[in-house]
């Protein structure tokens, strides 16, 4: 009884043939494959070794053979491109020879002859993935996936589920036969789904002909990307939260350059921990957003609406805010044009806690400050004076003190409550009675006493914009958070909100 030997060649270059293929080709009685891979191996075949080769879509027939010549004791070779387990030729030889096994016990049962197994071996090759990565740079330094897109013996529905795994999961992944003529669009599918949950700026590579003659090798942008530009003979590989494209010189006299595509491992993290934990924590909180906004029930609100309703279930991971959360139209984008035109310079909270909320490396970007009056010793004495509200007690309570010396020094700040509604209460009774004009107001205060009123106050004033997290919801952190929108409102038209972290 013979044997079959499974061998994958690489991609198609000589070079990538490992020993251990290129002996079983040397010794091989028969070699049975595609017919476009023997011109790989054609140099290292023996006198006498039958070929056999076969068209394309022929992997059944080609193992029924394998095993009629390994029967005939025979050791046979099969071949495959890149890795034979890999979207190649093993599987299909080990589910043949338990489906023959199988037949073979049945029969024997009824008085026929049982005979041995064939003796089944794998030889690893060098996978097209592995190829491309290595023409592309260090792509795949990190956890990494493989999808092919061919539905012939996948449901497309599957497929998707697996891409969409893919691009909520932040795997590097490799893409194999990514088109054919019966196939243009699924390519296209695959792009708009991962531009749902990863950066416009991923890094793309893909490689054509890997390994041979015809190589081609890009790299470009997931946003950038042409699914137009690639065919049956591409691998492309789309990068993770953490890759980069990196400009290497090129020796040649052009010297323009060449693009390497790298995924770090993280072995530099504990040597540079401060700005890896940065760009750590500003590719997870790309990625929430990205997850958030396709979770939204509605997909078209305006985009500063939109900015704040991100940050807002960021904060709290509670989609009820959408229902609860209004912002006047533009207020968002209003408010960042003041502190871009230097109109805006003041931000006043109720609580210190709001205050330790907003980033602070966009005030320092943007030159703003952040104050809030509750610790200033001139509280104390405020606190003695009869209130200006109706229905809050004969005294003022701390934030309500500290908003009045605000809005002493400060009358046109943002105003940002997250805590406090008598605070709120305060600013509004101010405003009315001309004392204060603020150059927008957010109102988050939490609780069960007066909370609803403090915000249906706020809503008459119509030349001021306004942000407003509805009935008894709120806190410091949805008002930092808040604040935190309009300071980075540049960055909401490309979903980057975390490059002030």
């Amino acid at each position: 009884m013979g044997k079959i030997i499974v061998a994958g060649i690489g991609p198609g270059s000589k070079e990538d043939i490992t020993p251990a293929v290129l002996e079983a080709v040397r010794e091989a009685d028969a070699i049975v494959g595609y017919k476009y891979y023997f011109q790989f191996i054609e140099a290292y075949v023996k006198e006498g070794c039958e070929c056999i080769d076969t068209g394309m879509k022929k992997e059944r027939e080609r193992a029924e053979q394998a095993f009629l010549l390994a029967e005939q004791g025979k050791t046979v070779v099969v071949i495959s491109s890149g890795d034979a387990g890999l979207y190649g030729m093993a599987p299909l030889i080990y589910e043949m020879r338990e489906e023959r096994r199988i037949t073979n016990s049945s029969q024997h049962s009824v008085g026929v002859s049982s005979q041995p197994l064939i003796e089944v071996e794998v030889l690893p090759g060098i996978s097209a993935f592995q190829k491309a990565a290595s023409l592309l740079g260090a792509p795949i330094g990190h956890d990494m996936c493989i999808i092919s897109l061919s539905d012939l013996m996948t449901p497309w529905e599957v497929i998707e589920r697996r891409i969409k795994a893919a691009a909520v999961g932040d795997f590097v992944t490799a893409v194999y036969n990514p088109k054919s003529h019966g196939r243009y669009w699924q390519l296209y599918r695959l792009q708009e789904l991962f531009l749902k949950y990863r950066s416009e700026d991923t890094p793309v590579g893909y490689v054509r002909q890997a390994g041979r003659e015809e190589q081609e090798v890009k790299v470009t942008t997931l946003a950038d990307f042409d699914p137009e530009d690639v065919d049956m003979f591409t691998v492309i590989l789309i990068g993770n939260s953490q890759s980069y494209i990196s400009l290497t010189p090129d020796p040649s006299p052009k010297g323009e350059g060449r693009k390497m595509f790298i995924t770090p491992r993280g072995y530099y993290r504990s040597e540079k921990c401060e700005v890896k934990s940065e760009k750590l924590g500003a590719s997870i909180m790309i990625e929430s957003f990205r997850t958030i906004a396709g979770e939204l029930h509605k997909k078209d609100y305006p985009l500063d609406h939109k900015w704040a309703l991100l940050h807002a279930i960021h904060t709290t991971a509670d989609f009820d805010m959408e229902n609860i959360l209004y912002t006047d139209p533009k207020a968002v984008e209003a408010l960042y044009n003041k502190v871009k035109d230097g109109t805006l310079k003041t931000i006043v909270t109720d609580v210190t806690m709001v205050t330790s909320g907003i980033r602070k490396g966009a005030l320092q970007r943007l030159g703003i400050e952040a104050k809030c009056y509750l610790s200033d010793p001139r509280v104390a004495e405020l606190t003695k004076l009869p209130s200006f509200g109706e229905g809050l007690g004969e005294g003022l309570t701390r934030t309500q003190a500290g908003i009045r010396l605000a809005v002493e020094e400060h009358p046109d700040a943002l105003f940002a409550f997250g805590n406090a509604p008598t605070a709120l209460m305060e600013l509004c009774e101010l405003i009315r009675k001309g004392k204060a004009h603020p150059a927008g107001i957010i109102a988050a205060p939490v609780g069960f006493v007066h909370v609803r009123e403090s915000k249906h106050m706020v809503k008459p004033f119509k030349d001021i914009p306004k942000i407003i997290v509805e009935g008894r919801k709120g806190g410091s952190n949805l008002a930092a958070t808040l604040c935190n929108a309009i300071l980075t409102f540049d960055d909401a038209e490309q979903l980057k909100p975390g490059r002030d972290l």
